[in-house]
């Protein structure tokens, strides 16, 4: 054999690094979309997101006089809410997280409690494809539900409004959309790091919720605490309580869940033009309850959809590093 056939026959035995990722995605999704617990999930949405568009109808018709209503009327499918259900924005900023937590808390712990990860990584698969292999089938699954869910709710708005969305309603869901995938991408990294950390299912589901449920509860206390002590009122000049508060504001948007807020709200209402503090001398010109356009509200929210991808890179790279240096045994 000639050494240059000799050297393709040893690339080809060895491969690279991502040799079998799409075997590990393909059957990593086929477990997701067939497991017990993600239909329990997808029925639980299904149910929520019915509820959440049918009252928003019900509130939409009631106010179809008014002119804020009638301008954007799909986004309203979305943000209106009517007592006792919240918007459906509401809803899935609190099922988001839980949906992505179930998909990855066994992600890594599961394979070495069946005791199958020696047997996979025994195939031409590396442990870079793995990984990264099981993060992409859950970030494709959570797409795929949560696309289903948009089509759900726009076919039942075209269906009983009676009118087709315009493309700047559109567009905007579909960024919405993506805005929500980046926020489950947070929580599935999250859950995989705890699920390389701790070898017991049940133990890295639990740290994945109680550090969700930290940053629900807990954080916006904190951060008023921390920006009293940082940045104190010692003499009540309107310097210094405009410092506290754009501080306070600040911190809280290290919690993914104030920047999905803060997201959603610009996407969904057009008329917003600043998520900070904004003077009455910045006003000057501008006509009050004019829609933005698309372009306009992106750059608002530019940070925080940065924020919320690189949020789910650093956890991701933090699960490589640890998944890396554990040792697997057969």
């Amino acid at each position: 054999m000639s050494a240059r056939a000799e050297s393709a026959a040893t690339r080809q035995r060895e491969g690279s690094p991502w040799t079998g990722l799409g075997a590990v995605i393909a059957k990593e999704m086929a477990d997701h979309l067939t497991s017990a617990r993600m239909r329990i999930l997808e029925i639980l949405i299904v149910i929520t997101a019915a509820g959440t568009v049918y009252t928003a109808l019900q509130q939409i018709h009631s106010n179809i006089g008014s002119s804020s209503q009638n301008t954007f009327l799909f986004l309203s499918l979305f943000s209106t809410s009517k007592d006792p259900l919240p918007a459906f924005v509401g809803f899935m900023g609190f099922l988001v997280p839980l949906i992505a937590i179930a998909l990855a808390f066994d992600a890594v712990n599961g394979e070495f409690n069946r005791r199958t990860l020696s047997r996979v990584l025994s195939q031409p698969i590396y442990r870079d494809a793995l990984l990264l292999g099981k993060f992409l089938a859950g970030l494709f699954t959570l797409a795929l539900v949560f696309a289903a869910i948009w089509l759900l709710i726009f076919g039942l708005g075209i269906f009983s409004l009676g009118v087709p969305p315009s493309g700047e309603e559109v567009a905007r869901s579909l960024w919405l959309l993506l805005v929500t995938i980046f926020y489950g991408g947070i929580w599935l990294a999250l859950a995989m790091v705890f699920s390389t950390v701790f070898r017991q299912p049940a133990t890295a589901a639990l740290a994945s919720i109680a550090v969700w449920l930290f940053f629900l509860v807990f954080w916006d206390i904190l951060t008023g605490l921390l920006a009293q002590i940082i940045a104190p009122v010692r003499l009540g000049l309107p310097q210094e309580v405009l410092a506290q508060a754009q501080l306070q504001l600040n911190l809280s948007r290290i919690s993914p869940n104030t920047l999905y807020g803060e997201a959603v709200v610009v996407l969904l209402n057009p008329t917003v033009r600043s998520l900070g503090f904004i003077f009455t001398s910045q006003l000057q010109g501008a006509v009050l309850g004019t829609p933005l356009p698309l372009n306009q509200s992106l750059m608002l929210i530019w940070p925080h959809i940065t924020g919320l991808i690189a949020g789910s890179i650093l956890l991701f790279a933090l699960c490589y590093v640890l998944f890396q240096r554990q040792e697997i045994r057969a």
